[in-house]
C-alpha cells in the first residue's frame, strides 16, 4: 500500500462540500466506485464557473486522475468507472443528459442550479463548448488563493465580496492590505476592507510611511479594534 506524505504546511486550497453530503448522501453510498467518483466530481464542478457547470461523458472516460482513483485489485480505472457512474446517476447524485443524435452525454450536479442547466440542454436551449470540460474549468482568481493562504477558507460568499472588491480596488492594493493584515495578526476580510476604504478616501500616499509608522497607525488608530494584541 502506497503510504500519503501528508497535507503540507500552511495554508492549502480547500474544496468545499455541502453539509448534506455528509448527513444525507454518504451514509446511504456502499460502493467505494461511487464513493470516489462522487467526491471526485465535486471536486471537478468546485472548479468551474458560469451557469452551465457540467461534465461531459467523453471527458471523464479520459480523466487520468479519475481512471487512477478509481482502479482496485483486479479491476482497472476504466473497468469500475461505468458501474460507479451509473450508481451515482441512480442514486441521484448526479443528472444525465443524452440529447438524440449525440454520440457524448452530459452529467450535471442535482442542485438548483443543475436541474435547470441539464433541463435546459434537454430543451436544446444551449449546447455544450466544444472543448472538454476539464479544458473550460477556469484557473480561480489570484485573489482567491492570496484570501486562503493568508486569512481563511473561501466560502461561495466571500467569493462574491473578493470578486467585487477586485473591481473596485487595484489587485496591488489589495495584496499589500492584506499582507498588513498578515502582520499585525488581523486575519479578517474586515481589516482588510477598512484599509482599502481609507487608501480610496485619502489616497494611496500614505504607504509612503514607514512600516514601524504604518503598524503604530493601524494598531492604535481605526483598525485596532481588528487586531488581536
Amino acid at each position: 500500500m502506497k503510504g500519503f506524505a501528508g497535507f503540507p504546511d500552511g495554508p492549502v486550497r480547500m474544496t468545499p462540500l455541502p453539509a448534506t453530503f455528509f448527513t444525507d448522501l454518504l451514509p446511504s453510498i456502499d460502493h467505494l466506485g461511487e464513493l470516489k467518483l462522487t467526491l471526485y466530481v465535486l471536486w471537478r464542478f468546485s472548479q468551474q464557473e458560469g451557469a452551465h457547470r457540467y461534465l461531459a461523458l467523453s471527458d471523464l472516460k479520459q480523466d487520468a486522475e479519475l481512471l487512477s482513483a478509481l482502479k482496485e485489485e483486479g479491476r482497472s480505472g476504466e473497468q469500475v468507472f461505468p458501474d460507479a457512474l451509473e450508481r451515482s446517476v441512480a442514486r441521484g447524485t448526479l443528472l444525465a443528459v443524452r440529447s438524440a443524435g449525440e454520440d457524448d452525454a452530459w452529467y450535471f450536479l442535482n442542485s438548483p442550479r443543475g436541474k435547470a442547466a441539464a433541463e435546459g440542454l434537454a430543451r436544446r436551449e444551449w449546447k455544450p463548448d466544444d472543448a472538454p470540460a476539464h479544458a473550460r474549468q477556469v484557473e480561480r482568481p489570484n485573489i482567491f488563493t492570496l484570501y486562503e493562504q493568508n486569512i481563511g477558507m473561501l466560502t461561495p460568499m466571500m467569493a462574491e465580496i473578493l470578486r467585487d472588491a477586485e473591481k473596485e480596488y487595484p489587485v496591488g492594493w489589495i495584496e499589500e492590505a492584506v499582507r498588513i493584515a498578515v502582520e499585525h495578526n488581523a486575519r479578517s476580510w474586515k481589516y482588510i476592507a477598512a484599509i482599502l476604504e481609507r487608501w480610496k478616501q485619502e489616497g494611496r500616499s500614505l504607504m509612503k510611511t514607514s512600516n514601524d509608522e504604518k503598524r503604530k497607525r493601524d494598531s492604535e488608530g481605526e483598525y485596532a479594534d481588528f487586531i488581536e494584541h
